[in-house]
């Protein structure tokens, strides 16, 4: 399983490289200090934050977004219909993995970690301290929670 994470990521890096050098003109290149935090997505609860630091998610291309999530934020169980590759930039995020959010089977993901996900594989987060996490994909990005009742943008 770690193997094919590895693998998953490799390749990603590697289209990811072979797509900018494609582009030849489009890069990015942005400090800490340059981020513009908005409030959102509108698929996660009030209290979560956001920043589209390169690419659009609404768009078939890659794109890298990161989420600031304060202390306390939960994520009910949910999928996607692309590849999510997730590194911890601060704090600590708790991955649970299924269909049911239990607090007791999650893994805290301390600054620095990653996590790679297929597409469909059902997901829920806690958060203990404020976070901040860098989500890598190709869009248009999708969010379908398992429970409709849990959807942020049903309310």
């Amino acid at each position: 399983m770690k193997i094919a994470y590895a693998m998953l990521v490799s390749a990603a890096v590697c289209l990811a490289g072979a797509t900018s050098l494609a582009q030849g003109t489009d890069h990015r290149m942005i400090s800490p200090q340059e981020i513009k935090w908005a409030a959102g997505p509108s698929s996660l609860s009030p209290g979560a934050e956001f920043a589209v630091l390169y690419g659009d998610p609404a768009k078939d291309e890659l794109f890298a977004m990161r989420l600031k999530l304060p202390k306390g934020f939960k994520i009910a169980p949910h999928t996607h219909t692309k590849p999510e590759i997730v590194t911890v930039i601060s704090g600590t995020f708790r991955l649970g993995m299924g269909e049911k959010a239990d607090q007791s089977n999650t893994k805290p993901l301390p600054t620095g970690s990653l996590f790679a996900l297929s597409p469909g594989m059902a997901h829920f987060a806690f958060i203990d301290e404020d976070t901040v996490v860098q989500l890598n994909s190709t869009g248009p990005w999708t969010v379908t929670y398992v429970s409709p009742a849990d959807d942020p943008r049903k309310k």
